[in-house]
């Protein structure tokens, strides 16, 4: 039997597991940026092409962000990619992938 205060506490945990995450990931770039990556890697300008409305700066600013956390890094022929660390990122990227496709459709269907 788990009593009252041990739910609130898991609760709490989960919440501050949830906020480190958004944390790093939050924000309208990151993820896509993630996604992106996650089919391979990507220079900077082939980036900036496939992520439609993104600017050089702000991209070179979410680029930079993602590499202090160690989720991409720059290899030797100028490409950006995911690192080991951040391929447990790929099955969630998957997940929201799949929702949103499921979403438009639903969206789509009410017009």
């Amino acid at each position: 039997m788990v009593c009252p205060g041990e739910k609130i506490y898991d609760c709490r945990r989960q919440l501050l597991a949830i906020q480190d995450t958004l944390d790093i990931l939050g924000g309208k770039w990151k993820v896509t940026i993630l996604g992106c990556l996650a089919m391979g890697g990507k220079r900077f300008m082939d980036l900036q092409r496939e992520l439609a409305g993104i600017g050089p700066k702000m991209l070179s600013k979410e680029l930079h962000e993602l590499e202090m956390n160690g989720l991409i890094k720059k290899n030797e022929e100028g490409k950006y990619e995911m690192t080991s660390y951040s391929d447990s990122l790929k099955p969630v990227i998957e997940v929201l992938a799949a929702w949103g496709a499921q979403h438009r459709v639903k969206v789509m269907s009410m017009q």
